[in-house]
């Protein structure tokens, strides 16, 4: 059996029909040849831009030399509104600075004092879970954003304002295509942008729920009443080489992102994996087999002893990466397999085709957590494995997320039985990979 995969489209399409389509879906719009090839030229009145699957150029645009290839800014056009300045756009020394402040609050130890709150996070998406055909992704996206909030501000999502910003989120995340006009025209920056009217409504609501949270946490420091949790840590650490500290405008852009990465990209991720659970109930049970060595109250050690359920996780990190592509621009002239690629040019970085490219892995669209057991396996993952991005700018949560994502998906399936119910869902590309209309799964509670 094979895990749902998007279609492809026709080898030749009109530059009008292949903007159109990749507006609508940035996967499907892709042809099947980028499934094998190590590079590929798209051209447009406007600019040029190169899809790279070759490991040697992933690595030079990522880790050898990263500073050469910032974030592209026409990503940025879309998500401006949400995100102002924050680290997922930033470049050069705004983003240096902003990573020194906010890389200590999530190193290893921080990691353990974190887990009380992940643990009570998924404890109550066990609770949550209903049984019969549910949605899985709106479930999901409930318990990341649970995640999120116990963890950055010590609130559960029940709490008022934590509950409205997941609201807003879910109208945010359906109305912002993940590219706009500005993606495709060299428009200037007086330019007046044309953003959703939806999405410039929930994105300011998103804001300003977000700076009421700031400025409280703010007195509760001055005060010294603080929980000792994400934002706390995050607005006490001080810049070791100026000394600055964040502001309430800076923190809010930093707060942005992080509920956006942290819960948009753990949700599409836990969804695909029950998915893929129920679609592979022999591996379902193993996990449910394992989990039990978690106990009624494990610690942090604890879900090291999942391998099971980390490897099944990584599996569906390969297959279904919440953040399918990343797009940088060259500073420099470059030559990439015996082409001349001018300054300016976008260069694409997509897991998506890496994690299934033909050349780089055994059986690339099956489902075998036991690769992440074998020597070619590794070998594989070490030249195309990157859900979080690699290099200097790799996901500063990553730790995090393999955390979350192993003990929710423990803990949900040493509870529950998961099947599948209805038409394969189909995955699209809307701010990560998501299903077209959902995924639908029959829930059952284990005896």
């Amino acid at each position: 059996m094979i895990p749902p995969k998007p279609p492809v489209r026709p080898e030749r399409v009109s530059l009008l029909r292949y903007v159109r389509l990749f507006r609508q879906d940035i996967l499907s719009a892709q042809p099947e040849r980028l499934y094998r090839a190590w590079m590929a030229e798209f051209r447009t009145p406007f600019f040029r831009s190169y899809l790279c699957n070759d490991p040697a150029l992933v690595d030079r645009v990522l880790s050898e030399r990263p500073d050469d290839f910032p974030k592209s800014n026409r990503i940025r056009e879309g998500l401006a509104p949400l995100l102002g300045n924050s680290v997922f756009v930033t470049n050069g020394e705004t983003w240096k600075r902003q990573r020194r402040i906010i890389d200590p609050a999530f190193e290893g130890g921080r990691l353990r004092d974190t887990f009380p709150a992940m643990l009570a996070a998924g404890q109550a998406a066990v609770g949550r879970m209903s049984e019969g055909t549910v949605e899985v992704e709106e479930a999901m996206s409930h318990a990341a954003a649970d995640v999120i909030f116990r963890t950055l501000f010590s609130i559960p999502i029940e709490h008022e304002v934590a509950a409205r910003v997941f609201t807003e989120f879910r109208t945010y995340q359906r109305t912002q295509p993940i590219l706009n006009l500005a993606a495709f025209l060299p428009l200037p920056r007086w330019f007046p942008r044309l953003h959703r009217g939806a999405t410039k409504r929930s994105a300011r609501t998103i804001r300003s729920l977000i700076a009421g949270l700031t400025e409280a946490r703010a007195a509760e420091i001055a005060a010294g009443t603080a929980p000792d949790d994400l934002a706390t840590k995050i607005m006490t650490t001080a810049d070791p080489q100026t000394g600055e500290r964040f502001d309430t405008d800076e923190m809010v852009d930093q707060v942005a992102i992080f509920f956006l990465a942290g819960h948009e990209t753990s949700a599409s991720a836990l969804a695909w994996t029950l998915l893929l659970l129920s679609l592979f109930p022999d591996w379902q049970e193993r996990v449910a087999e394992e989990a039990q060595l978690l106990g009624d109250a494990p610690d942090f050690a604890a879900v090291s002893r999942l391998r099971v359920a980390r490897d099944v996780f990584r599996e569906a990190l390969r297959l279904y990466p919440p953040v399918p592509m990343m797009v940088r621009e060259n500073r420099c002239p470059e030559r990439m397999r015996d082409r001349d690629v001018a300054p300016g040019a976008q260069i694409v970085l997509s897991p998506w085709h890496l994690h299934r490219h033909e050349r780089l892995w055994e059986n690339p669209d099956d489902f075998d957590p036991s690769r992440w057991q074998s020597e070619a396996g590794r070998a594989s993952a070490r030249a195309a494995y990157m859900p979080f991005s690699a290099g200097p700018r790799v996901c500063t949560g990553a730790g995090f997320a393999m955390v979350e994502g192993v003990l929710l998906l423990a803990l949900l399936a040493r509870a529950f039985r998961f099947e599948p119910a209805g038409e394969p869902p189909v995955p699209v590309a809307h701010l990560t990979v998501r299903a077209k209309d959902g995924i639908r799964l029959k829930v059952s509670r284990r005896g």
